[in-house]
């Protein structure tokens, strides 16, 4: 049977061969091409999977992810104003991070799968603290009132782990580091130079119909405008900026092309003066405390560089003398009550944490939980989440996750002072920065709730970014390819 079709299918092609017309060369064209169609056809359906390989296009990803943390391009699927009214995390964030997160990871897989017999096998960094907070915060969705607010916050809290395990496995050369930091200081350059024109402009909610937001507040009188550009709240945005100048301020010390100094000039200058736009105390407060410790470092270790200091102090001088009556303004004159109305959710809390002090009300809960501890002052009083990060952390998680993230942080300043002791140029000044600035910010989640979201993404940002730097400034990598195990790391 098979040869007799094989006859009838070559006395067909015969036939088609011997008649004129266009049916011929039609026949003749698909035997011509079925060998390039055929190799098309595979070139289409693995391309994608070499493209992800790419180097460029892993370095175009990891931008979007760096960039995408101050604007923030994306959307909350289930958004609700009336839970993110009183402070609850609303909405499950789908965002320009969770695709290139997605693209990231494949490549990886894929060049991981590709060289698994070519490189020597690397152990992976996890952060037993951070995974201990995450594992804490899953458990509370098991007494979360509402499941649904847990899992949003719990999505983002994941999102927000896979940028820091990639960063702390996937930077093994200073040229990596370099790319990471400059991209977060490009993002915050453009993110200053649109928050000062909004200060003297003012533009709509949104930006050319981009899905992003542009955050804005008047102060206490209508005296001054609070600019959050497209971060988010003015203290939010208040800490982005806090986090990120300490590490133009250290550049400006370090051993770096002309180029990247001025990029940390142009970052200081812009970025300065939309941090005083923000009028956060606290943004204020912890830039202030990481300078000091910049500073009172370099002086008693390295000395300062007489240029970089000066450069530095007149930036600063012509900041202050150019808004000081708003400065003053801010710190010295009535806030119609904004501290004072914190104190009683930070009552509100203890009490909660009296009821619930293992494991919490639930991720994401504390405003759905706090109504049933409402008392009178409340009726006409702030009604909010508590502007406290730690006492948010022990009401929703309960105190596993409390002590989880706070070795989190703190294993972050060991590592970075480690870093900074290893006296390697360029990486131990960043190494100084950052933790430089996660000290300030530890100081400023003591006044604001800081959920997860950009803000928080960027400090664990921060503290990934600190393994490459250890690793790298290591004398000599051992026999077996493994770097040794930094303070409070677990290998994988």
């Amino acid at each position: 049977m098979p040869m007799a079709m094989n006859e009838r299918s070559r006395h067909e092609r015969a036939v088609l061969s011997s008649t004129p017309g266009p049916f011929a060369a039609v026949q003749d064209s698909i035997e011509r091409l079925r060998p390039s169609l055929s190799s098309a056809l595979i070139v289409a359906l693995f391309s994608p999977l070499g493209v992800l390989q790419s180097r460029a296009v892993q370095r175009i990803l990891l931008a979007t992810v760096l960039l995408d943390i101050p604007f923030q391009f994306g959307t909350h699927l289930f958004y609700s104003e009336e839970e993110a009214a009183t402070g609850a995390l609303s909405g499950l964030s789908i965002s320009a991070t969770t695709i290139a997160l997605a693209g990231l990871y494949f490549s990886w897989f894929l060049t991981s799968f590709v060289s698994r017999n070519r490189s020597v096998r690397r152990r992976h960094i996890f952060n037993l603290p951070l995974v201990l907070f995450l594992a804490f915060s899953a458990v509370s969705v098991f007494v979360a009132s509402d499941v649904s607010l847990a899992w949003y916050e719990l999505f983002l809290a994941l999102q927000l782990y896979l940028v820091y395990f990639y960063v702390a496995n996937n930077l093994r050369s200073r040229e990596d580091v370099r790319f990471v930091v400059s991209f977060l200081l490009t993002g915050c350059l453009i993110e200053g130079l649109a928050m000062i024109v909004l200060e003297f402009t003012g533009m709509p909610s949104t930006i050319w119909g981009l899905p992003t937001h542009i955050h804005l507040q008047t102060g206490p009188h209508d005296s001054f405008i609070r600019v959050g550009g497209t971060v988010g709240s003015p203290n939010e945005t208040g800490a982005y900026l806090s986090l990120l100048l300490p590490l133009a301020v250290c550049l400006l010390f370090a051993d770096i092309t002309r180029r990247q100094k001025w990029l940390a000039c142009s970052v200081l200058a812009s970025g300065g003066m939309a941090l005083i736009f923000t009028f956060s105390r606290g943004g204020w407060i912890a830039l202030v405390l990481a300078a000091l410790m910049v500073g009172f470092t370099l002086m008693r270790t390295r000395g300062m560089s007489l240029k970089a200091a000066v450069g530095i102090l007149a930036i600063l001088i012509v900041l202050y003398l150019s808004f000081h009556s708003l400065i003053a303004a801010r710190l010295f004159s009535n806030d119609q009550g904004s501290a004072e109305s914190r104190i009683p959710l930070i009552m509100l809390a203890f009490r909660m944490i009296a009821d619930h002090p293992i494991l919490g009300v639930g991720a994401n809960n504390f405003s759905l939980a706090m109504l049933a501890y409402l008392t009178s002052e409340f009726r006409n009083g702030f009604l909010y989440a508590v502007h406290n990060k730690y006492l948010l952390i022990w009401t929703e998680t309960g105190i596993g996750g409390l002590l989880a993230y706070l070795a989190f942080l703190t294993g972050a300043l060991r590592l970075g002072w480690k870093c900074w002791q290893q006296n390697n140029g360029f990486l131990s000044m960043l190494a100084l920065a950052i933790t430089a600035a996660i000290a300030g910010h530890m100081v400023h989640m003591n006044f604001d709730l800081f959920r997860i979201g950009p803000v928080q993404e960027l400090l664990w940002l921060l503290a990934g970014l600190l393994i490459p730097i250890y690793r790298l400034g290591e004398p000599a990598c051992p026999r077996d390819g493994v770097f040794p195990r930094p303070a409070w790391q677990p290998q994988g």
